[in-house]
């Protein structure tokens, strides 16, 4: 999660009647694309874009007086927050569970020891680190307390880091105030995705799934309708810290970036939030066992070895109509 962005969105109606919008919020490029536009309500784009600031304006780690720092700060003791930064708290704890603690919000001060510690606009790199903190491993059960009728929260004592889930819950949002008016359009937040109707050919959205060696083919082309796709990748966020290559995607039981043996996993679900969540997961449950993981929850997914290889499981395979030979 970044700290805000203030860049005015462009819109445009193409040729073939979409109404396409593009800002800057988290870091990244969001595009909205909405078929049929012509027929969208005045004020949609305004209430995507809506969502996307209140998420990055609450939810953000890199601004000190944010709702989120305030509430890190707070620690054990009580803080109330707006109502998007109180949902997000929520969903990061309900993920935890879900996970059975695999993915784990509490990395905060881990990032911040390998020189994560300020916001870099994408595709910009995090600076070298010449000489970085120790590792900070993640100990103990989260047990977060809520009072809905305050909106109030206690974090507990480790500050919290909502970029793991952030991105999906403001595409999941965005799209609720979409869908009602609008049935068949694309949600993108960089490497995340939310495709809902029949998309430009009737079929559904194709999706390509980028290769994170850099390459301009992707790996794979899904085709995808009333559904999210997520990727974590150590392509775009990786920089050197004490002398090596260091990643966001942090391990909490080792406070280091993960070794997973993976470049990238991309999750195809239901939810965007959940997607982003289950794709953490697996790129730390490592190359040895993503497959058994994958399987076991029953997860679209694909994923990519450092070696090159790709692989998907059976529940994704429906949606693939391409891939890399």
């Amino acid at each position: 999660m970044t700290s805000p962005t203030a860049l005015p969105p462009l819109s445009e109606l193409t040729a073939s009647g979409d109404l396409v919008s593009t800002f800057r919020s988290m870091a990244t490029n969001v595009t909205v694309r909405i078929r049929n536009g012509r027929a969208a309500q005045p004020g949609c784009l305004d209430r995507v874009i809506a969502v996307f600031r209140d998420v990055e304006t609450q939810c953000t780690r890199f601004e000190p007086t944010s709702a989120l720092m305030r509430a890190n700060a707070a620690g054990a003791d009580w803080c109330i927050v707006p109502l998007r930064c109180y949902a997000a708290i929520r969903a990061a704890v309900g993920a935890y569970r879900m996970t059975g603690g695999r993915f784990d919000p509490r990395v905060l001060r881990a990032l911040e020891a390998i020189g994560y510690d300020r916001s870099w606009p994408l595709p910009a790199m995090p600076q070298p680190v010449s000489a970085p903190r120790p590792p900070v491993p993640v100990r103990g059960s989260w047990l977060a307390e809520f009072d809905d009728d305050r909106l109030a929260v206690r974090i507990g004592q480790l500050p919290i880091d909502l970029g793991g889930i952030g991105k999906g819950l403001a595409l999941r949002w965005a799209a609720a105030e979409v869908i009602s008016e609008c049935p068949d359009f694309l949600l993108q937040a960089g490497g995340d995705c939310y495709l809902a109707g029949d998309g430009p050919t009737g079929d559904g959205w194709q999706v390509a799934v980028e290769d994170p060696r850099g390459s301009s083919t992707p790996v794979a082309v899904l085709t995808l309708r009333d559904q999210a796709c997520a990727t974590s990748s150590t392509e775009v966020r990786h920089w050197t810290s004490g002398g090596r290559e260091v990643h966001h995607l942090i391990d909490p039981a080792t406070g280091e970036p993960a070794e997973s043996g993976l470049l990238s996993v991309t999750v195809v679900a239901p939810d965007p939030a959940i997607a982003e969540v289950w794709s953490k997961v697996l790129f730390l449950g490592g190359r040895e066992h993503i497959a058994a993981m994958a399987e076991g929850q029953e997860l679209a997914a694909a994923w990519v070895a450092d070696n090159g290889d790709l692989r998907t499981s059976s529940y994704l395979d429906p949606s693939v109509i391409w891939r890399a030979a």
